[in-house]
């Protein structure tokens, strides 16, 4: 069949019968397997029967393909070419800088895996597959250096941005607590003075009231007018001016 007969899609728990048998055939540790079943790409044929699996493992940015199985090999070259592009898809999505295999088809190392070139490249496999036997081939899919070097970059500079977050959130809860103290301060000083107006106000009114004058003692108007009465003219004058005579 040819490439587009197949389709591709991720392991689901109903592929479980036909992969614990495909896994089987390849004499591979089916329960383990089972436990990384969503890390399992299928290929299917036109009738929707498996045909092929093979599995990826993600760690940190690396990521190891494994357990590669057919139920019919004769498929395998058509297949091959469709799994490794979804690989490098997946890979991309997750940002891998680097691919691990222990899959030594001619088909891998044709498409750029190989055997570490140095022990500096051999240490670079991850501790967590060290454990497991069997020579590796692996390719480098970006600059692991920059990349890294830009990671503890940005690193650092998250790092910066929290403790300046942290410090500006520091301020403002010491204004947020110095405002709530003022305010506080505020409605008390306030409720105390409507306190004491309350319990005193009797006293008050009555302080008030003394302190007006009464209405009858008020000074006389500006425009009241004094009246003075002359005195009674003297009679017998003096200074040579004598009394009218009396009548005979």
């Amino acid at each position: 069949m040819s490439p587009a007969t197949y389709q591709l899609r991720r392991a689901t728990v109903d592929d479980l019968p036909v992969l614990r048998a495909l896994w089987a055939s390849m004499q591979f540790s089916v329960p383990e397997l089972e436990k990384a079943l969503t890390g399992f790409q299928v290929a299917v044929d036109a009738e929707g029967k498996v045909i092929g699996a093979i599995g990826l493992e993600l760690h940190q940015r690396h990521a190891r393909i494994h357990s590669e199985a057919y139920s019919d090999f004769s498929a395998a070259d058509a297949v091959r070419p469709l799994l490794w592009n979804r690989l490098q898809s997946l890979c991309s999505n997750h940002g891998v800088l680097r691919l691990w295999t222990q899959e030594h088809s001619p088909f891998w190392t044709q498409n750029g895996l190989k055997p570490p070139a140095d022990e500096p490249e051999r240490q670079k496999l991850p501790a967590a597959w060290r454990a497991l036997e069997g020579n590796w081939l692996t390719l480098r899919l970006k600059d692991e250096e920059a990349i890294l070097s830009l990671d503890k970059e940005l690193a650092l500079y998250m790092e910066s941005e929290k403790a300046r977050s942290a410090e500006a959130l520091g301020q403002a809860r010491k204004l947020k607590t110095i405002a709530t103290v003022i305010a506080f301060i505020a409605a008390f000083t306030g409720f105390g003075a409507a306190l004491y107006l309350l319990l005193n106000r009797g006293t008050l009114r009555e302080g008030l009231q003394m302190g007006t004058p009464p209405e009858d003692s008020a000074p006389p108007s500006a425009s009241t007018t004094v009246v003075v009465t002359p005195p009674l003219e003297n009679s017998n004058r003096t200074n040579g001016i004598t009394s009218p005579a009396k009548p005979e």
